[in-house]
């Protein structure tokens, strides 16, 4: 059976980053918004991304966001809240063109730390799939210890995911200079338990990668 087409995956992330604005529309004809932005950077490591999330707005425009053809695929996408006085189909328009020049004009990708959380979850997917899914606050009802939560998710990721994550906490830790960014971060990516007594976050980050590697190379 083949699988059903994901018609706007890509504008279904990019839509996903105005979380930071509570989903209102914040972009005008000159000014890229806050969650824009934040798209575009990083969009700026893959641009293929914005070029994908412009061809999807384009068809969307021409086939109509009430269009029966898509009204299952429009359900599954954020909804925007436009500014008085225009559409959701005007505000797209807007981040089209955006697209187009950011695409027509290719920025180079910024070596700053992310500025939401929308971003911070971009930037490290891997490493958010491990806090947020084997690190929550609930995971006591699941694992006695750190060191089964974290065998559970290496048995469970392939090679490259694992190399992906030693990679991600490494940039990770670099990013975040202060203790005080670094738990906020963490808990950003979903982290929802303390490390050990005695230990910090930091040097806890640190040990993790250190398992993961020693497990790459055994």
């Amino acid at each position: 059976m083949t699988p059903p087409i994901d018609r706007f995956r890509e504008l279904r992330e990019l839509l996903r980053s105005y979380t930071v604005t509570g989903y209102a529309f914040d972009d005008t004809e000159d000014r890229r918004g806050v969650a824009l932005s934040a798209y575009l950077r990083q969009a700026a490591r893959d641009p293929a991304r914005a070029a994908e999330a412009a061809a999807e707005i384009d068809d969307l425009l021409e086939t109509g966001l009430f269009s029966d053809e898509v009204a299952d695929d429009v359900d599954l996408l954020p909804h925007i809240k436009p500014p008085r006085g225009k559409t959701v189909e005007s505000c797209l328009a807007v981040i089209g063109r955006h697209l187009r020049q950011f695409l027509a004009e290719p920025a180079t990708p910024s070596p700053s730390p992310p500025q939401t959380a929308w971003e911070w979850r971009e930037r490290f997917p891997e490493l958010s799939q491990l806090l947020g899914s084997y690190f929550h606050q609930d995971y006591s009802l699941e694992y006695s210890s750190d060191r089964d939560a974290l065998d559970d998710y290496m048995s469970d990721t392939s090679d490259t995911d694992l190399r992906q994550v030693a990679d991600e906490i490494r940039e990770f830790l670099i990013f975040n200079e202060s203790d005080q960014l670094l738990k906020k971060s963490a808990a950003t990516l979903g982290l929802g338990v303390l490390p050990p007594e005695g230990v910090r976050l930091r040097q806890w980050l640190a040990d993790i990668r250190e398992i993961i590697v020693h497990q790459l190379q055994g």
